[in-house]
């Protein structure tokens, strides 16, 4: 229900227009008709939620199939935990989007969607609506999740609102398979009335029981509704310039809220720019000529009935053999209230007591095959619904090996992955209105705080990278993306799985720098789970190997040419000593010859005769 923002604009436009009250009493005749075409669907939904709370046998009773009252009536729930295991799959594959752009300039905005979807999400809670999405989904074969804009939300800034809607409440054209083809859509709420007349104070005095009625679920309170109204959030469209205008009223009775088309400002441009229903169908089994579908309960319903009828008879019959029962003559002498009471070792008798008596009533035993149509059955049930014993780690035939149960559990899972893909469509859809409600609602930058492997930074973001861009040739171009939708969280298997994996190509030496080639060639070939991180950490090892090779190569040159620089040196310096030393010794030499020349001279004037 859009009542916070359809509050807000009615303060500012509280004008007649076009939608008044016979155009309200005519969308309510319409809303009858649209009630009465969906009433099996709602007895349907109401009476598989009987089931769910194991409260069958009220049901059965309506269909003249529950027997006596009186007698026990069992309720087992393997019809329960087929839906308590099949809701578990779901959430083990809760969903994480990723924002791919459908052209090269759309690159930074998909970028920053993929950023800003999730924390939209987590604010709105969406684990959440989509665990009860689920619940439907399994109980009732469908859910239905609503994408609004909600005024009211960051104190007046105005955010998306996501929630999970009751398909009670919701009312399209009957025979219609995609409610986008419905002429006219309702989605119907009971309020207070003195809520009402406190947000819209026009309503005083004028609110009483509204004709319209809405099909409740069985609740075990009692529910009053004798000071509620039934408040109409009506959708149609309607044509301007040649394009879908989504329109929007909200009345009760026939008084209008607000209108679009009472609204100058909105009544050309529509509720919504993206034109669409606001509401999203995520189906389970489809069936043809409604947007609903069935579930787990449609499927398994007459094995339950069946399984809990036999237990039934099981049941009695062990009742009957264990609680002992005799016959007694009329005219027999036994006291009967001391041969009931076990407790008392003596009972009396007045004359003789005969064989005749008095003679136990002997019941007799079942055949065992009785137990083997009863086992069957609930083997048939686990196999219609795939949730065969090996899904919660159950086996049979000697099967012990982790691997082999694993595998048994991988290849028994393939029914739920396909569901769970199914539901994946629909999260693309409700991801899908959320960007569209982004594109013509952030007008004003907003704060971030990004989750993940990003937690702790921050991103601001507004619309403006969304708006129509002008072309080259003349025209415009709306950015548009598509979404790629993957599981958020892997089961504990799955995780192992992946572990081992990692230390079997650790042994195997794809970390090595040595076999980087051969590593990523051998990974070319590969497919699993977060390849390419993977392969970028070992495109970047061999890329850091290589500059490590590179920067060592480069040091030897240049110590290699330091080295010879440094020898030079060192010789020219040790030759210059040579010849200095060498010049000196000379020197030397040359005085001591001198010397020795000049004695040699003295000595033989000395001695020449006179």
């Amino acid at each position: 229900m859009e009542r916070e923002t359809a509050r807000t604009a009615e303060k500012e436009t509280g004008a007649p227009g076009k939608i008044g009250a016979a155009e309200v009493r005519a969308a309510a005749e319409v809303l009858r008709r649209y009630r009465l075409g969906k009433q099996n669907l709602d007895r349907r939904i109401i009476d598989n939620e009987q089931f769910w709370k194991l409260r069958h046998w009220e049901q059965m009773d309506k269909a003249g199939e529950g027997g006596r009252r009186e007698d026990i009536r069992p309720a087992s729930g393997w019809l329960v935990n087929c839906i308590l295991s099949k809701h578990a799959d779901a959430m083990d594959c809760y969903p994480e989007p990723t924002v791919l752009p459908r052209e090269p300039n759309d690159r930074r905005e998909a970028e920053e969607l993929s950023r800003i979807l999730p924390v939209i999400l987590k604010n709105n809670r969406f684990k959440k609506a989509y665990s009860q999405a689920w619940w439907n989904k399994l109980k009732s074969g469908c859910a239905v999740y609503g994408v609004f804009w909600d005024g009211d939300k960051l104190h007046g800034l105005g955010d998306v609102s996501i929630r999970s809607m009751d398909v009670l409440n919701l009312f399209w054209e009957p025979g219609v398979q995609d409610i986008q083809e419905s002429e006219n859509f309702f989605c119907t709420e009971l309020v207070p009335n003195r809520r009402l007349e406190r947000e819209y104070p026009q309503l005083e005095g004028k609110l009483g029981r509204s004709g319209v009625q809405v099909s409740r679920y069985l609740y075990d309170d009692k529910v009053d509704t004798s000071e509620q109204s039934l408040v109409v959030d009506w959708y149609y469209h309607t044509e301007q310039e040649g394009r879908q205008v989504l329109q929007y009223c909200k009345f009760v009775g026939e008084e209008v809220l607000y209108a679009t088309e009472n609204d100058p400002e909105m009544a050309e441009r529509g509720w919504y720019d993206h034109g669409k229903y606001p509401f999203v169908f995520d189906v389970l089994f489809p069936e043809e000529g409604t947007p609903c579908g069935y579930g787990y309960v449609d499927l398994c319903k007459s094995a339950q009935k069946q399984i809990d009828l036999m237990n039934q008879a099981i049941l009695k019959n062990t009742l009957a053999a264990a609680t002992p029962r005799f016959f007694i003559r009329s005219d027999g002498a036994v006291n009967e209230n001391e041969y009931a009471d076990w407790t008392r070792p003596f009972v009396h008798t007045n004359g003789n007591l005969g064989a005749d008596s008095i003679a136990p009533i002997r019941v007799p035993s079942l055949d065992s095959v009785y137990v083997a149509v009863l086992q069957n059955k609930i083997a048939e049930m686990k196999e219609t619904a795939g949730n065969r014993d090996v899904m919660s780690g159950g086996t049979a035939g000697g099967v012990t090996a982790a691997t082999a149960i694993a595998a048994l559990q991988e290849a028994g899972g393939k029914l739920s992955r396909n569901m769970i893909d199914d539901g994946y469509e629909a999260f693309s859809q409700v991801l899908t209105l959320c960007i569209e409600l982004v594109r013509q609602f952030y007008d004003m930058p907003r704060q971030f705080r990004l989750l993940g492997e990003n937690g702790g930074q921050f991103a601001i973001f507004d619309n403006r990278g969304l708006q129509p861009r002008p072309l080259l040739t003349g025209g415009y171009r709306v950015p548009e993306f598509d979404l790629e939708v993957t599981a958020q969280d892997e089961t504990p298997y799955q995780t192992m799985e992946y572990n081992q994996l990692a230390l079997q190509l650790f042994q195997m030496g794809f970390f090595r720098s040595d076999m980087a080639e051969q590593a990523l060639r051998c990974l070319e070939l590969m497919q699993f789970r977060h390849k390419e991180t993977l392969t970028e950490v070992i495109r970047q090892g061999q890329k850091e190997t290589e500059q490590k090779e590179w920067l060592t190569a480069s040091l030897r040159q240049a110590v290699a040419l330091l080295d010879k620089a440094q020898g030079t040196h060192l010789s020219e310096t040790l030759e210059q000593e040579l010849r200095q030393r060498d010049s000196g010794v000379g020197k030397t030499n040359r005085r001591v010859n001198g010397a020795v020349e000049r004695q040699r001279q003295a000595t033989r004037q000395a001695v020449r005769p006179r």
